[in-house]
């Protein structure tokens, strides 16, 4: 028999020596940044009730959370997102509030993959979240805040897809499949299967110009130029067209900003989290497989903690975007 004492399980690995120093370095300079533009620290329990991560949060499959017993019989578990627990802090601490409150934070997050494809079960995210304002000038505040903290700690290459939750949403709706064939559509959308979606959408005998109009769930875009002879069809469908005309605004604030170098538009994008609302975006960097950053709007999260406030946030995830400063070194 193996002898493990030496060993750690799989999915977690030491990190030591020089390695380790660069990462404190990262963090610091990211807590920095994040204080800079006036969002404050907080810290959160490793581990939580597991109604704080439940179905009806929409955070992270039960499957695949780490959970044990406390004295008491209650189900616990190891936190696989921070969002929920600072959305869960927010209500507590600042439930009297009607002010925006700004809040950074760092810590471990754990989720207990069945197939790892390289992923860690542990990792540790950075992050920021801005609690008590719906507009689209607080989702362009938190992408510039992504975008300047990666170009601070010297990140090159990277790229922000943003999207919104409603354009998908919304074309779904529209559909009006059959739930199996809905599941298949947001499989294909998702895996990037955009001829496989067309073939399922005319099997099922949607109409041609909803059709056409689903072919932006396949387009990567730089600015609402390229989208614009799409929003005569989206007129039809509500959802879809106020969320073309939400990103035409962001877009413009974002290029006020300086940071649209570094952003695009996936209008097809879809999250495994289910607490989000509004605009999504995940961030990729050379030679880097997995995201190094996940992010978007979630209006109804801290309704399940007793406040009723809008929100949007972002994590960066540390192991990945060492990954990332270390590929674009060797270059």
């Amino acid at each position: 028999m193996k002898n493990l004492t030496l060993h750690t399980p799989e999915g977690v690995r030491d990190i030591y020596n020089s390695e380790y120093e660069r990462r404190l370095d990262v963090l610091y300079n990211l807590r920095k940044d994040f204080k800079t533009a006036g969002y404050t620290p907080i810290s959160t329990p490793t581990f939580e009730y597991f109604d704080t991560f439940s179905k009806e949060v929409g955070s992270c499959k039960s499957n695949e959370m780490f959970k044990f017993f406390d004295r008491d019989g209650n189900t616990l578990v190891l936190r696989p997102d921070i969002t929920p627990s600072v959305g869960r802090a927010a209500a507590m601490y600042f439930s009297d509030t009607d002010e925006p409150v700004k809040l950074s934070y760092e810590g471990n997050v754990f989720i207990n993959y069945h197939s790892l494809q390289g992923r860690l079960k542990e990792s540790t995210q950075a992050g920021c979240e801005f609690i008590g304002d719906s507009s689209v000038d607080a989702d362009a505040e938190i992408l510039t805040i992504v975008v300047n903290s990666l170009k601070s700690i010297g990140l090159k290459e990277f790229e922000i897809g943003v999207g919104h939750i409603d354009i998908v949403k919304g074309l779904v709706e529209a559909a009006s499949l059959k739930s199996d064939d809905e599941e298949r559509l947001l499989n294909l959308i998702s895996n990037k299967n955009f001829f496989g979606a067309r073939d399922l959408l005319e099997s099922a005998g949607v109409n041609k110009s909803l059709i056409e109009l689903f072919d932006l769930t396949g387009k990567i875009l730089n600015s609402p130029s390229e989208w614009k002879n799409y929003l005569e069809k989206a007129k039809k469908y509500k959802k879809v067209y106020d969320a073309l005309e939400y990103l035409t605004k962001l877009y413009e604030i974002l290029k006020n900003n300086n940071v649209m170098d570094y952003i695009s538009f996936e209008l097809g994008m879809i999250s495994e989290y289910r607490y989000y609302t509004g605009i999504i975006f995940t961030g990729y960097s050379y030679g880097v497989g997995e995201p190094l950053v996940k992010g978007g709007r979630y209006d109804s999260l801290l309704r399940h903690f007793g406040k009723d406030s809008p929100a949007i946030g972002f994590a960066i995830t540390v192991d990945q975007l060492m990954l990332a400063l270390e590929r674009c070194n060797e270059r």
